[in-house]
């Protein structure tokens, strides 16, 4: 399967699992992820990073990203993966 099958290039959103998902919103991820994970981020930089991976959360869990993807950093595991969720 290549991405424009999921999201044709025309389409900039698509329902998956009932949730309304974006087209760039794991790459949004991985680019906060690397962001709030970088020791040189300043703390206003992490602070945005954080509240967005949050609030892209739902979107992944509808995408099934960590059914598939394991995240190996134990904070940001806690973070994006807490127990409570």
């Amino acid at each position: 399967m290549r991405a424009e099958d999921v999201l044709p290039d025309q389409q900039n959103q698509g329902q998956f699992n009932g949730v309304t998902v974006r087209k760039g919103t794991v790459g949004a991820f991985l680019a906060n992820a690397r962001l709030w994970l970088d020791e040189a981020s300043g703390d206003a930089e992490r602070a945005v990073a954080e509240r967005d991976m949050l609030d892209a959360l739902p979107a992944l869990h509808a995408l099934g990203l960590f059914d598939i993807v394991q995240v190996r950093d134990a904070a940001l595991h806690e973070l994006v993966l807490p127990s409570a969720r």
